[in-house]
C-alpha cells in the first residue's frame, strides 16, 4: 500500500495529515516529510493518523527520532486520531507517556 503524507502549516503549527499504512515500504517517505520541519526551532506538529490502520516498529522508529529532533529544538509534537489498535502499541512502548495523544473524535476512551 501506498503512503500519503500531506503537510499543512499554520501560524508555524504544522498538520502532517498521513494516509495508508505506516510500514518498512512506506516509512522512508514519512520520515522524509518529517524531516524537512524537524530542525525548525520551536516547531509545532501535529500528525493526523486518523486514515492510518497499521503501523509496525520502522514506523514507530521514524516517530521516535522525529519527535527526538522536534524536542531537541524546544518543539512540541501531538498525535489525533488514533484508533484503537495504534493507542495500544504507543501505551506498550511507553510512549503516550511521552507525547501528547488525542484518540479518534467522539471516541476519548479508544473504544472504537
Amino acid at each position: 500500500m501506498n503512503l500519503q503524507v500531506d503537510v499543512q502549516e499554520k501560524d508555524c503549527v504544522h498538520v502532517f495529515k498521513i494516509i495508508g499504512e505506516i510500514d518498512a515500504f512506506t516509512a522512508p517517505t514519512l520520515k522524509e516529510r518529517l524531516e524537512k520541519v524537524a530542525d525548525q526551532p520551536e516547531c509545532q506538529a501535529v500528525l493526523d493518523f486518523k486514515e492510518v490502520n497499521y503501523m509496525d516498529s520502522t514506523g514507530l522508529g521514524v516517530f521516535v527520532a522525529f519527535y527526538k529532533k522536534v524536542k531537541a529544538v524546544n518543539g512540541s509534537v501531538k498525535i489525533v486520531g488514533l484508533n484503537k489498535r495504534l493507542k495500544r502499541l504507543f501505551e506498550i512502548t511507553g510512549l503516550d507517556d511521552v507525547v501528547e495523544i488525542e484518540m479518534e473524535s467522539g471516541d476519548p476512551n479508544g473504544t472504537v
